[in-house]
């Protein structure tokens, strides 16, 4: 039986998560998004408090927390602003090679930097290569004691601030699935170039560009995993990152739930709140429905994680639905509020603009949908 009461621990995570982001991010998540400032205070003080990099383990000066907590954390995060939950979150996921592949070595060096405010950023996705990992044509070639990395990604979140950057590339191609690495790239590095930050619909206060690396020279040692096993590596992540991802899209879709709410119970027409009708009534009953359906399908997929159980489908699951109840909910909510939902003096249109991106990054919704008929057809 699955049991997703939260205990007294998670209870008090998600109040702390909750107050943080009602005073440290709703204040400020406005303006950011107008400004297309990345939140370093926000950051910062995340890091005093435990809610940055909670997957980092406590030998090594993080929190030890799980994906369950992960993901409460990234809902309450959301709620106040998708775009400054997903570069937190990004943070998290640029770690989990190092966690998941590094040496004891290179932890000892690296994970007490990122649990004491080092910044990451996962560079897989390339200009011709999103959805189709394979498609990446970066490579990484051995050289002496080193490797030397040539190539390029794109959309790239944190790319601009980050410290380290994890990097899959060809250590050979002709392997297809078993050529591909994973590498632990510091910033500062000769030949590592930072490239435009990216105009974007939504999500405007995280930091999104594009990268190079021009003969990179990396130290064997910084290889995270065994050569060959970068592929294997990227999906073990994603079936970690994916319900965390899929978590801020729950706090989106539940602050455009609670604007609704609030709004179709003061709005009046035809003498009577709009609440009273039924064409908008259903409309937010759906709403519910549908993020309540979402969260339970997050925490489904992390508590199969957390129990050592293989969870590639139930995190496609989350992530596919999530991202159509999200654009979906926002969608609607802007339709509740008519044509003040339009505009920018309400807080729904940022909802709505932010909500679009649920459905590409992380793996399309399209490519959600192939993983889980794989799942299914495998078993026949």
């Amino acid at each position: 039986m699955i049991d997703f009461s939260l205990t007294e621990e998670q209870r008090a995570l998600r109040d702390l998560a909750r107050k943080f982001a009602q005073t440290e991010i709703s204040p400020i998540a406005r303006k950011l998004d107008e400004s297309h400032e990345f939140p370093h205070e926000v950051f910062r003080k995340a890091i005093e408090i435990g809610l940055l990099n909670p997957n980092i383990p406590e030998a090594y000066g993080g929190a030890g927390m799980g994906l369950l907590e992960e993901v409460i954390i990234n809902e309450e995060l959301a709620y106040a602003c998708s775009g400054i939950g997903a570069s937190m979150e990004v943070n998290a996921l640029a770690t989990w090679p190092l966690i998941l592949g590094g040496s004891d070595e290179i932890k000892k060096k690296y994970l007490p930097k990122v649990a004491q405010g080092w910044y990451g950023a996962y560079a897989l996705t390339e200009p011709e290569a999103g959805s189709d990992v394979v498609g990446i044509k970066s490579t990484a070639r051995k050289d002496g004691d080193s490797y030397s990395l040539n190539g390029s990604k794109q959309f790239i979140t944190n790319g601009s601030v980050a410290n380290f950057h994890s990097v899959f590339a060809w250590t050979d191609k002709t392997s297809r699935y078993n050529g591909m690495s994973c590498f632990l790239v510091e910033r500062d590095w000769p030949g590592v170039k930072i490239g435009k930050k990216e105009n974007k619909m939504g999500q405007c206060a995280s930091d999104t560009c594009s990268l190079s690396y021009e003969d990179v020279r990396i130290p064997k040692s910084h290889l995270l995993g065994k050569e060959g096993e970068g592929f294997k590596l990227a999906m073990q992540v994603f079936d970690r990152s994916r319900p965390a991802i899929s978590a801020l899209a729950v706090g989106v879709g539940r602050r455009a739930l609670d604007e609704s709410v609030r709004y179709a119970g003061e709005r009046k027409a035809f003498g009577k709140p709009i609440s009273e009708l039924e064409g908008v009534s259903f409309m937010i009953a759906d709403m519910a429905m549908n993020v309540e359906a979402a969260r339970l399908l997050v925490y489904q997929a992390a508590w199969r994680l957390e129990k050592g159980e293989r969870n590639a489908k139930e995190a496609a699951f989350a992530k596919a639905f999530a991202a159509d109840m999200v654009m979906k909910v926002t969608t609607d909510a802007v339709q509740v509020f008519g044509g003040y939902g339009y505009s920018k003096e309400y807080p729904v249109e940022k909802l709505m603009r932010d909500a679009k991106i649920f459905s590409i990054y992380e793996g399309t919704s399209q490519i959600q949908r192939v993983i889980i008929a794989k799942e299914l057809f495998a078993r026949k």
